[in-house]
């Protein structure tokens, strides 16, 4: 028997799951069904965080991640996929094997090398494993200023930083800019071995947990949906933006954004006293 005909994209995400609901999974829920996707989940980590650090991480067996991902791709099509933690080597390489048996479907690469408040980077020989078995499937990478230079740590520049991701297999690069000290926030976008354009976004006054999870992951969803590279980046920039306007705070650490925003209009909103008068009237 055939797939069913569907109008709605499915993305697989390959990421931890975060208990607060800002970042990883949660968040990459949120922004697919934002992009008119629906997400299928693969927990490759639990993590213990709340939305001022995060303490613990238990990476899930490979296997355990191999069998979530087959399971759903021999039943359903998927129209793209979103890499974030991978929690291990054994991850790493499993996720590979996936990507290699579907080469035609994008991936969009969060590094993710850093974690915690600590800024502690993750090992040396995961990095050369992201390196060598996930860059040459990727379709758009999405570094912070800090990643992009442990993923290529000679080079001079962060021109020259993109460059070296992209000769690993690449076939763009988003250089994102939250961690430089600036006014402004600075995203840069690397194709065909070139810059292809420069963002700039007023920097908010608040720190945000997951706004990197919600960048790739509609990013993601915009690639399922047919958009080219291009536009899905100019897009993609444009809602997180916005989700981070009308963020909010529940906890005592980083604001989360706001990835429903759009489901807080007017028209969408449920009147209670309305609903009740009805019921009266009925």
């Amino acid at each position: 028997m055939g797939h069913p005909n569907s109008t709605v994209p499915v993305v697989m995400s390959f990421s931890a799951s975060d208990p607060s609901g800002g970042a990883g999974i949660q968040a990459d829920i949120e922004a697919l069904g934002s992009m008119g996707c629906h997400c299928s989940p693969i927990i490759t980590t639990v993590t213990a965080q709340d939305t001022t650090d995060m303490y613990h991480f238990y990476p899930c067996p490979s296997r355990l991640v191999r069998d979530q991902a087959r399971a759903v791709l021999e039943d359903i099509p998927i129209a793209a996929f979103k890499v974030g933690i991978l929690g291990s080597i054994e991850n790493i390489r499993a996720v590979h094997q996936l990507l290699k048996d579907y080469p035609h479907i994008p991936v969009v690469l969060d590094p993710c090398l850093y974690f915690g408040s600590k800024s502690k980077p993750i090992d040396p020989a995961a990095l050369e494993a992201i390196i060598a078995l996930l860059l040459p499937f990727v379709t758009i990478c999405t570094p912070n200023t800090q990643e992009a230079r442990l993923m290529a740590p000679e080079a001079d520049t962060l021109d020259a930083c993109a460059q070296e991701i992209m000769a690993h297999g690449a076939n763009y690069v988003l250089i994102t800019g939250q961690h430089q000290i600036s006014n402004k926030i600075t995203n840069t976008f690397y194709g065909n071995y070139r810059r292809l354009e420069v963002f700039h976004w007023d920097r908010l006054e608040n720190n945000y947990q997951g706004s990197g999870c919600t960048l790739t992951a509609s990013l993601a969803g915009l690639l399922a949906q047919g958009l080219s590279a291009s536009s899905a980046i100019h897009q993609a920039q444009e809602y997180t933006a916005e989700c981070l306007k009308q963020g909010f705070r529940i906890g005592m650490g980083q604001h989360h954004p706001n990835r429903l925003f759009w489901a807080r209009e007017t028209s969408y909103q449920y009147d209670a006293q309305q609903e009740q008068q009805k019921k009266i009237v009925n």
